[in-house]
């Protein structure tokens, strides 16, 4: 067995992963047993990734689920034990940070059948109408929420709600004043 030194960085995975797509994509257009065997191999290794979970106790499960490489890998394999509106707002939470950096705010505010729902408000993140800033940030929720809940069709941005500041009123304005007898 491997130990932790003699396994691959964070980079080399995503190296990988990279190539592994561009082989993958060159595959599609050929069907054959290359293909075939491709989708096999999958399928068996997640079989066994979700037998791995099913002996696992909830606190593995849930480490298991938090490292990013595995974590995709159950979300791959329909497997992830945690539901998929909670992976949504964890990712939305993760992005917050950058979007207040950039003058604006985002919050997570649920699913809704199969679409995800967040508000942006203020700076470059308002949302509608603000500027080129918005753009860049709602692709970029939606890719991030998308990537750890592909069951999830969408990710709609809505408008925050607003509430309006109570309007003071006079009590004098609402009072009626006694008019005097000769002025009727």
């Amino acid at each position: 067995m491997a130990d932790a030194a003699e396994r691959l960085a964070d980079p080399a995975v995503e190296a990988r992963l990279a190539r592994l797509d561009e082989v993958l994509a060159g595959l599609e257009g050929t069907p054959g047993p290359a293909l075939e065997a491709v989708r096999l191999l999958t399928e068996v290794y997640g079989e066994a990734l979700a037998r791995v979970l099913d002996q696992a106790e909830e606190p593995l499960r849930q480490r298991l689920a938090d490292d990013e490489l595995l974590g995709h890998l159950l979300v791959l394999h329909e497997i992830h034990p945690e539901p998929s509106e909670h992976r949504a707002a964890r990712a939305v939470e993760k992005l917050r940070p950058a979007v207040r950096e950039r003058g604006g705010d985002l919050e997570w505010a649920g699913v809704d059948g199969r679409v995800a729902r967040v508000r942006l408000s203020g700076g470059s993140g308002c949302g509608s109408g603000c500027g080129g800033g918005s753009a860049d940030i709602v692709g970029a929720v939606q890719a991030a929420v998308l990537a750890v809940a592909p069951e999830l069709e969408s990710v709609e941005v809505v408008t925050p709600e607003r509430t309006a500041a109570p309007a003071f009123v006079p009590l004098s304005t609402i009072k009626r004043r006694a008019v005097p007898q000769e002025a009727r």
